[in-house]
Protein backbone atom coordinates (compact mmCIF):
# COMPACT_ATOMS: atom_id res chain seq x y z
CA UNK A 1 0.00 0.00 0.00
CA UNK A 2 1.97 2.99 -1.40
CA UNK A 3 0.51 6.80 -2.04
CA UNK A 4 1.14 9.08 -4.56
CA UNK A 5 4.71 9.77 -4.50
CA UNK A 6 4.42 13.22 -5.79
CA UNK A 7 3.09 14.43 -2.13
CA UNK A 8 4.95 17.05 -0.31
CA UNK A 9 7.99 14.81 1.61
CA UNK A 10 7.87 16.02 5.30
CA UNK A 11 10.52 18.74 5.78
CA UNK A 12 11.49 17.91 9.71
CA UNK A 13 10.46 15.11 11.99
CA UNK A 14 7.03 14.48 12.91
CA UNK A 15 4.62 11.49 14.96
CA UNK A 16 1.43 11.54 13.68
CA UNK A 17 -1.30 9.27 15.68
CA UNK A 18 -4.03 8.10 13.30
CA UNK A 19 -7.40 7.03 15.37
CA UNK A 20 -9.49 4.16 13.61
CA UNK A 21 -6.00 3.60 11.56
CA UNK A 22 -6.06 -0.31 11.47
CA UNK A 23 -7.92 -0.61 8.50
CA UNK A 24 -9.63 0.98 5.66
CA UNK A 25 -9.42 4.49 4.99
CA UNK A 26 -7.60 4.64 8.66
CA UNK A 27 -4.75 2.17 7.35
CA UNK A 28 -4.14 4.04 3.73
CA UNK A 29 -3.65 7.01 6.11
CA UNK A 30 -1.02 5.86 7.71
CA UNK A 31 0.63 4.60 5.06
CA UNK A 32 0.17 8.32 2.90
CA UNK A 33 1.86 9.51 6.01
CA UNK A 34 4.66 7.39 6.57
CA UNK A 35 5.36 7.28 3.17
CA UNK A 36 6.32 11.51 3.11
CA UNK A 37 9.49 10.47 5.14
CA UNK A 38 10.42 11.48 8.52
CA UNK A 39 7.28 10.27 10.02
CA UNK A 40 6.94 7.80 12.92
CA UNK A 41 3.18 6.73 13.02
CA UNK A 42 1.08 6.06 16.06
CA UNK A 43 -2.75 4.03 15.63
CA UNK A 44 -5.46 4.11 18.07
CA UNK A 45 -8.16 1.09 17.75
CA UNK A 46 -10.31 -1.04 19.51
CA UNK A 47 -9.17 -4.12 17.22
CA UNK A 48 -6.27 -5.43 18.87
CA UNK A 49 -5.40 -8.25 16.01
CA UNK A 50 -5.60 -6.19 13.17
CA UNK A 51 -3.94 -3.22 14.90
CA UNK A 52 -1.07 -5.41 15.07
CA UNK A 53 -1.27 -6.65 11.48
CA UNK A 54 -1.29 -3.02 10.69
CA UNK A 55 2.01 -1.84 12.86
CA UNK A 56 3.85 -4.83 10.93
CA UNK A 57 3.00 -3.43 7.52
CA UNK A 58 4.47 -0.06 8.80
CA UNK A 59 7.00 -2.04 10.14
CA UNK A 60 7.85 -3.77 7.37
CA UNK A 61 8.38 -0.57 5.57
CA UNK A 62 10.86 1.00 8.34
CA UNK A 63 8.21 3.34 9.73
CA UNK A 64 8.76 3.77 13.69
CA UNK A 65 5.35 3.15 14.92
CA UNK A 66 3.43 2.46 17.82
CA UNK A 67 -0.20 1.35 18.82
CA UNK A 68 -2.32 1.46 21.88
CA UNK A 69 -5.57 -0.22 21.93
CA UNK A 70 -8.97 1.11 23.49
CA UNK A 71 -11.90 2.64 23.66
CA UNK A 72 -12.01 6.67 22.84
CA UNK A 73 -15.58 7.39 23.73
CA UNK A 74 -14.38 8.95 27.50
CA UNK A 75 -11.88 11.69 28.42
CA UNK A 76 -9.54 9.27 30.95
CA UNK A 77 -9.85 6.47 28.28
CA UNK A 78 -8.76 8.89 25.66
CA UNK A 79 -5.96 10.26 27.53
CA UNK A 80 -4.54 7.37 28.58
CA UNK A 81 -4.28 6.18 25.30
CA UNK A 82 -2.65 9.21 23.90
CA UNK A 83 -0.14 9.14 26.89
CA UNK A 84 0.90 5.70 25.73
CA UNK A 85 2.19 6.46 22.35
CA UNK A 86 3.33 9.85 23.24
CA UNK A 87 5.53 7.46 25.60
CA UNK A 88 6.08 5.01 22.41
CA UNK A 89 7.25 7.29 20.21
CA UNK A 90 7.94 10.68 21.97
CA UNK A 91 6.27 13.76 21.13
CA UNK A 92 3.25 14.02 18.81
CA UNK A 93 2.87 16.88 16.29
CA UNK A 94 -0.02 15.66 14.64
CA UNK A 95 -3.91 13.77 14.70
CA UNK A 96 -6.16 12.34 12.54
CA UNK A 97 -9.74 11.30 14.01
CA UNK A 98 -10.44 8.66 11.12
CA UNK A 99 -12.47 6.50 13.82
CA UNK A 100 -15.89 5.95 13.01
CA UNK A 101 -18.95 3.62 13.80
CA UNK A 102 -21.76 3.44 10.46
CA UNK A 103 -24.69 1.63 11.70
CA UNK A 104 -27.59 2.10 9.27
CA UNK A 105 -30.99 2.43 10.43
CA UNK A 106 -33.92 3.42 8.85
CA UNK A 107 -35.45 7.46 10.05
CA UNK A 108 -38.36 6.32 11.96
CA UNK A 109 -36.47 3.29 13.61
CA UNK A 110 -33.09 4.90 15.64
CA UNK A 111 -33.38 4.12 18.87
CA UNK A 112 -31.61 6.09 21.89
CA UNK A 113 -28.98 3.34 22.12
CA UNK A 114 -28.00 4.06 18.40
CA UNK A 115 -28.19 7.66 19.42
CA UNK A 116 -25.80 7.29 22.00
CA UNK A 117 -23.38 4.65 20.36
CA UNK A 118 -23.09 7.20 17.45
CA UNK A 119 -22.51 9.72 19.39
CA UNK A 120 -19.83 8.54 21.47
CA UNK A 121 -17.68 7.64 19.13
CA UNK A 122 -18.30 9.98 16.11
CA UNK A 123 -18.78 13.12 18.00
CA UNK A 124 -17.17 12.92 21.76
CA UNK A 125 -14.50 10.18 21.12
CA UNK A 126 -13.12 12.40 18.17
CA UNK A 127 -13.44 15.57 20.66
CA UNK A 128 -11.63 13.69 23.07
CA UNK A 129 -8.68 12.47 20.96
CA UNK A 130 -7.74 16.02 20.20
CA UNK A 131 -8.50 17.46 23.52
CA UNK A 132 -5.63 14.70 24.82
CA UNK A 133 -3.78 15.82 21.21
CA UNK A 134 -3.82 19.34 21.70
CA UNK A 135 -2.48 19.42 25.41
CA UNK A 136 0.82 17.80 24.05
CA UNK A 137 1.34 19.90 20.84
CA UNK A 138 0.88 23.11 22.66
CA UNK A 139 4.37 22.37 23.95
CA UNK A 140 5.98 22.02 20.82
CA UNK A 141 8.49 23.92 19.38
CA UNK A 142 6.86 26.04 15.80
CA UNK A 143 8.29 24.95 12.70
CA UNK A 144 6.96 27.52 10.34
CA UNK A 145 4.84 29.12 13.21
CA UNK A 146 2.94 25.84 13.02
CA UNK A 147 3.11 23.40 16.44
CA UNK A 148 0.80 20.93 15.12
CA UNK A 149 -1.92 19.85 13.31
CA UNK A 150 -5.60 17.86 13.51
CA UNK A 151 -8.22 16.06 10.89
CA UNK A 152 -11.19 15.32 11.42
CA UNK A 153 -12.99 12.82 8.87
CA UNK A 154 -16.30 13.77 8.25
CA UNK A 155 -18.45 12.75 5.48
CA UNK A 156 -20.31 14.19 2.94
CA UNK A 157 -23.62 12.79 4.49
CA UNK A 158 -22.90 16.02 6.95
CA UNK A 159 -24.22 17.97 3.93
CA UNK A 160 -26.96 16.03 2.52
CA UNK A 161 -30.35 14.55 3.38
CA UNK A 162 -29.44 10.78 4.35
CA UNK A 163 -32.76 9.25 5.64
CA UNK A 164 -31.63 5.55 5.86
CA UNK A 165 -28.92 6.45 8.22
CA UNK A 166 -29.55 10.26 9.81
CA UNK A 167 -28.28 9.64 13.14
CA UNK A 168 -25.03 9.26 11.07
CA UNK A 169 -25.33 11.92 9.30
CA UNK A 170 -26.23 14.42 12.07
CA UNK A 171 -23.22 13.37 13.99
CA UNK A 172 -21.11 14.15 11.12
CA UNK A 173 -22.50 17.45 10.69
CA UNK A 174 -21.47 18.30 14.09
CA UNK A 175 -17.95 17.10 13.53
CA UNK A 176 -18.23 19.91 10.69
CA UNK A 177 -19.31 22.10 13.10
CA UNK A 178 -16.67 20.99 15.66
CA UNK A 179 -13.45 21.66 13.30
CA UNK A 180 -14.82 25.02 12.61
CA UNK A 181 -14.80 25.76 16.63
CA UNK A 182 -11.93 24.10 17.17
CA UNK A 183 -10.23 25.94 14.29
CA UNK A 184 -10.71 29.23 15.33
CA UNK A 185 -10.03 28.53 18.93
CA UNK A 186 -6.42 27.02 17.96
CA UNK A 187 -5.22 28.54 15.06
CA UNK A 188 -3.44 31.29 17.50
CA UNK A 189 -1.81 28.77 19.35
CA UNK A 190 -0.23 27.26 16.59
CA UNK A 191 -2.11 24.31 15.87
CA UNK A 192 -4.36 23.70 12.20
CA UNK A 193 -7.54 22.41 12.45
CA UNK A 194 -9.17 20.96 9.58
CA UNK A 195 -11.37 18.08 7.80
CA UNK A 196 -12.43 16.03 4.76
CA UNK A 197 -15.59 14.68 3.72
CA UNK A 198 -15.30 12.23 1.10
CA UNK A 199 -18.44 10.18 -0.05
CA UNK A 200 -18.46 6.54 0.44
CA UNK A 201 -15.10 4.73 -0.28
CA UNK A 202 -14.92 1.18 -1.31
CA UNK A 203 -12.97 -0.48 1.44
CA UNK A 204 -13.12 -4.07 2.51
CA UNK A 205 -16.15 -3.41 4.91
CA UNK A 206 -18.00 -1.68 1.93
CA UNK A 207 -16.71 -4.82 -0.68
CA UNK A 208 -18.40 -6.92 2.13
CA UNK A 209 -21.40 -5.29 1.92
CA UNK A 210 -22.01 -5.00 -1.30
CA UNK A 211 -21.79 -1.13 -1.19
CA UNK A 212 -19.39 -0.54 -3.87
CA UNK A 213 -21.72 -0.84 -6.94
CA UNK A 214 -24.25 1.81 -5.49
CA UNK A 215 -20.93 3.71 -4.76
CA UNK A 216 -19.87 3.71 -8.25
CA UNK A 217 -23.30 4.79 -9.81
CA UNK A 218 -23.21 7.57 -7.45
CA UNK A 219 -20.09 8.82 -8.59
CA UNK A 220 -19.89 11.31 -11.77
CA UNK A 221 -16.38 9.78 -11.96
CA UNK A 222 -17.65 6.40 -12.33
CA UNK A 223 -16.05 4.41 -9.59
CA UNK A 224 -16.16 4.91 -6.02
CA UNK A 225 -13.49 6.28 -4.28
CA UNK A 226 -10.42 3.71 -3.44
CA UNK A 227 -8.79 4.54 0.71
CA UNK A 228 -5.92 6.31 -1.41
CA UNK A 229 -7.46 8.61 -2.89
CA UNK A 230 -8.92 10.33 0.18
CA UNK A 231 -5.80 9.20 2.08
CA UNK A 232 -3.41 11.43 0.10
CA UNK A 233 -5.68 14.31 0.02
CA UNK A 234 -5.79 13.74 4.41
CA UNK A 235 -1.23 13.44 3.80
CA UNK A 236 -1.52 16.97 1.96
CA UNK A 237 -3.73 18.29 4.53
CA UNK A 238 -1.28 17.35 6.98
CA UNK A 239 1.80 18.49 5.87
CA UNK A 240 3.98 21.47 5.81
CA UNK A 241 2.27 23.00 2.44
CA UNK A 242 -0.76 23.19 4.30
CA UNK A 243 0.11 26.68 6.29
CA UNK A 244 -3.44 28.66 6.08
CA UNK A 245 -6.25 26.32 6.25
CA UNK A 246 -8.13 26.87 9.44
CA UNK A 247 -11.79 24.91 10.47
CA UNK A 248 -11.97 24.20 6.88
CA UNK A 249 -13.52 20.59 5.17
CA UNK A 250 -12.82 19.60 2.48
CA UNK A 251 -15.16 17.68 0.09
CA UNK A 252 -13.67 15.02 -1.57
CA UNK A 253 -16.32 12.89 -3.34
CA UNK A 254 -15.80 12.54 -6.77
CA UNK A 255 -18.67 14.27 -7.85
CA UNK A 256 -21.61 12.44 -5.89
CA UNK A 257 -22.54 15.54 -4.14
CA UNK A 258 -21.59 19.23 -4.04
CA UNK A 259 -22.20 21.67 -1.72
Amino acid sequence: MTSDSSLPKASSPRTILVTGGSSGLGLATCHALADAGNTAIGIVDINAEATEAALAELRAKGVPCAAAVGDITTRDSAEALTAEIVKALGGLTGLVNCAGVYPRRPILDITDADWDFSFSVNVRGLYNMTIAAVARMEGNAPVRNIRGRVLNVSSIDAFKPHPKNAHYAAMKAAVVSLTRSLGLELAPKGILVNGIAPAGIATAKAHAAGFVPELTAQSAIGRAAEPEDIADVIAFMMSDANRYMVGETVVTAGGYYIP
